[in-house]
């Protein structure tokens, strides 16, 4: 006989969904931590209520993490990756995170989701039968998520509409509980955006009153996103402009490949009898900052060009609208063909043109005949009768040889 007590702590398998039996979106203890009443019902319910893990190790990068509203296993694969990869996702504040495994404390890959543009289903079959595709489409391309099934793919969607929106939707298909557990991620998101340090913003060099033009190479950015950069566009220079950490100087970023990636930071100060100074062990002073660029050029014979990144503008008009059926918004092009004109009418013609006969019913009018026309050779009856047509010839033959036979018979 089985003891009472593992009869108690034993989970009901057979009344759990599939999620917590893969781990998805909740931990086995978690599980075991529940009530018992809490099993059965409603599952779906359940697993939306249940409470996010927020594990950070010692020192780990969890811990400087954005509050987590929603965790689990995706499988993503970025606009230039050949391949999925399933990683431990997290939705941290704005932000997807992810993770090698649910155990990791340092993220491998994040996404920022301020450039959203759409999300929409991927109605692809998949190896698997009963996976579910998302299309995140962002500025800088589309990201693939496959969710284990659909009830997580209606989770995972519920929770990034209300993060991205700051609103709850109402056309997901989901339950009470699981609406009320979005509506609470909205207004702690809503509350972490006010009270969010803006000191993170680097210091605009505008407040600095600056000497000359700035170079087309200056980048309102810290020293990290300098880097990211100028690593990720090699091709567009390897030195930038940027503002400086303490906000009253400037800096010069620089990128060299040596078996990797070299940075160099130099100091860029403004002297107090005008121009700019760069702070090495050698002062090289400048009288502009056009001339500090040239001067580092000139110093590295040609090795460090300046950073010079061009814009990618679009080359078709989108907009987003909203489906009448589900709500789903979808990312449309506009036709590039230009729209169809309505059809000219043909030119109005001169009823007395001689292009059209027919148009002239010649019905035998006796006061043509009798009346007097006009000596204007502009008046067109005048031109009607010195050139009469056929038909017209045949009826006055006609009324002629009557009216002689009538004079003939009154004599």
């Amino acid at each position: 006989m089985t003891p009472r007590h593992s009869r108690l702590h034993q989970p009901a398998v057979g009344l759990l969904p599939r999620h917590y039996l893969i781990g998805e979106g909740v931990s086995v203890p978690e599980l075991l931590s529940a009530p018992l009443s809490s099993f059965g019902g409603q599952p779906a319910t359940l697993m939306a209520a249940a409470p996010v893990r927020q594990r950070s190790g010692p020192g780990g990068q969890r811990a400087q993490l954005p509050p987590c509203y929603y965790e689990g296993y995706l499988e993503k694969r970025g606009p230039k990756e050949k391949a999925s990869r399933r990683l431990w996702t997290c939705l941290c504040g704005n932000s997807l995170y992810f993770f090698n495994n649910a155990k990791d404390t340092h993220y491998v890959e994040k996404l920022d989701l301020s450039g959203f543009v759409s999300l929409k289903d991927d109605c692809s079959r998949d190896r698997n039968l009963e996976a579910a595709r998302l299309i995140l489409q962002m500025k800088d391309g589309e990201t693939k998520l496959t969710a284990p099934n659909l009830e997580s793919r209606e989770l995972w969607k519920g929770f990034l509409y209300s993060v991205i929106d700051l609103n709850v939707p109402s056309y997901l298909t989901l339950l009470p509980g699981q609406l009320q557990m979005l509506q609470e991620v909205v207004d702690k998101e809503r509350a972490r955006r006010r009270s969010r340090n803006p000191a993170r913003a680097p210091p605009s060099p505008l407040s600095v009153p600056l000497v000359g033009e700035i170079p087309p190479c200056f980048r309102p950015v810290s020293r990290t996103e300098a880097e990211v950069l100028l690593e990720r566009h090699p091709d567009c220079g390897n030195m930038l402009l940027r503002p400086g950490r303490d906000g009253c100087s400037l800096a010069v970023t620089t990128r060299q490949d040596l078996n990797g990636s070299v940075f160099r930071h130099y100091r860029v100060t403004q002297r107090d009898q005008g121009g700019y100074v760069i702070d090495v062990e050698n002062p090289i002073p400048c009288a502009t900052l056009h001339e500090v660029i040239d001067a580092l050029v000139e110093k590295t014979a040609g090795t460090l060009q300046p950073f010079l990144l061009e814009e990618p503008y679009e080359e078709n008009i989108t907009y987003v609208s909203a489906n009448d059926e589900n709500g789903e918004r979808i990312l449309h092009t506009a036709p590039s063909s230009p729209l169809p004109r309505a059809p000219a009418l043909p030119p109005k013609q001169d009823r007395w043109s001689s292009s059209s006969p027919l148009s002239r019913s010649p019905a035998p009018d006796r006061r043509i005949l009798t009346s007097p026309v006009p000596a204007s050779p502009s008046n067109p009856m005048r031109r009607l009768i010195l050139s009469p047509s056929p038909l017209t010839q045949t009826l006055n033959e006609e009324l002629k040889m009557k009216l002689e036979k009538r004079r003939a018979s009154q004599e």
